[in-house]
C-alpha cells in the first residue's frame, strides 16, 4: 500500500482534478467518499492542519466550501444538509498530513439517527440526552 504522505497526495493533485480553485485553495471530490459528492477543500500550500492556515487561506477555504455546497445541491437536490470537518493530528484521525476540509453531503434517512452529527467521531458521545 502506497504512503499518501510520501509524496504528499494533495501536493500532487493536478489542476485537471480540481472542481474549483482560487489563488490559495482548490476543491475536488473525495476518491473514498462517505456519501455521493463528498468533497475536499485543500490549501495549495503544504501545511499540516487547520491551525496552521493563514487568515487568507481560511477565508479562501470558506469561499470554496460555499461554492462546492451550491454545486453539490445542483447535482443532487436530495441533499438536505452537510457535515463540515477536518482532522487535526493523528489522534484526531488525520491520516494525510496536509490540511484538508471534508464537505460531506447528507440526505434524509441516510442513517437511522443523525443526532449529534460530528460528535459521532466518539460513538459513545454521539447520541446524548439534553439536560433540563
Amino acid at each position: 500500500m502506497r504512503d499518501p504522505n510520501n509524496p504528499c497526495i494533495f501536493c500532487n493533485v493536478t489542476p485537471k482534478d480540481y472542481v474549483y480553485e482560487n489563488n490559495l485553495v482548490f476543491s475536488t471530490f473525495d476518491p473514498y467518499p462517505v456519501s455521493k459528492y463528498h468533497a475536499l477543500i485543500v490549501p495549495k500550500r503544504h501545511i499540516e492542519n487547520h491551525f496552521y492556515m493563514s487568515d487568507d487561506e481560511i477565508i479562501s477555504c470558506n469561499k470554496l466550501i460555499k461554492k462546492m455546497r451550491d454545486k453539490i445541491q445542483l447535482l443532487d437536490p436530495t441533499v438536505a444538509g452537510f457535515n463540515i470537518g477536518t482532522n487535526s493530528g493523528i489522534e484526531a484521525g488525520q491520516s494525510i498530513m496536509h490540511c484538508h476540509i471534508h464537505l460531506i453531503p447528507r440526505r434524509k434517512n441516510d442513517v437511522d439517527n443523525p443526532q449529534g452529527g460530528v460528535r459521532g467521531v466518539i460513538p459513545s458521545k454521539q447520541h446524548y440526552q439534553r439536560k433540563k
